[in-house]
């Protein structure tokens, strides 16, 4: 499979091919849906947070004698039958949302996703960028790109020219190829990798596949 390469001015220089391993894995919805709710639920934070009779302050005394009072009995204020008193099964902040995954799964997904991308033609290729580190130059590249909507900038590491230009880009958002994800490539429709970027996701997910294929045989 192939990609459209494009130069910094927005002309159209040719084409780079795709990584087979990559680029070319049948599509498994139920996958992509499995790791997208991996990710979103290992970001969760759970906020709400309860009091329990034994974290609210005070009650070391009887509120009220046993007897004679024509009320129920009571031991403590902290009682959750007590204003003030602690709740009884609210939310805990203690609450761990977090989901496991093998992480043969987890790339299988990405690639199902990257594959789809280019399936449907959202895959592109910058040839360099260089230059000032401002929005405009950036803007007008990008418009004179197949962009529909948004767009995911893929470097191969480090760029504070990339990064910096399109911090301020409403539909622009930039990533390093080490952390590709499912969410990201979800969220945005087409996806712009540098012709460096592409080089390097070789190394990034298939390296460690090769050398355990090597070491069985």
């Amino acid at each position: 499979m192939k990609a459209d390469l494009y130069a910094q001015s927005g002309e159209k220089k040719g084409e780079v091919t795709l990584i087979k391993e990559i680029f070319e894995v049948p599509f498994n919805k139920d996958l992509v849906h499995q790791a997208l709710v991996y990710q979103l639920a290992n970001a969760r934070i759970a906020i709400a947070h309860t009091k329990t009779r034994k974290d609210v302050r005070g009650g070391g005394a009887k509120p009220f004698r046993q007897k004679g009072t024509g009320r129920a009995r009571q031991g403590t204020i902290r009682s959750a039958n007590m204003r003030g008193g602690g709740v009884v099964f609210g939310p805990n902040k203690d609450r761990n949302f977090s989901k496991k995954m093998p992480k043969k799964m987890r790339r299988k997904a990405l690639f199902c996703a990257l594959s789809e991308k280019a399936k449907e033609g959202m895959v592109m290729a910058l040839e360099k960028y260089e230059g000032e580190t401002k929005t405009k130059p950036l803007v007008e590249l990008l418009k004179k790109l197949p962009i529909k909507r948004d767009v995911l900038i893929v470097v191969p590491g480090r760029d504070e020219t990339i990064e910096r230009s399109s911090k301020n880009i409403e539909n622009a958002k930039t990533i390093h190829v080490n952390y590709l994800n499912i969410k990201d490539l979800q969220k945005f429709d087409n996806v712009l990798f540098t012709k460096e970027a592409l080089e390097k996701l070789e190394d990034v997910f298939l390296t460690e596949t090769k050398l355990a294929k090597a070491d069985n045989e």
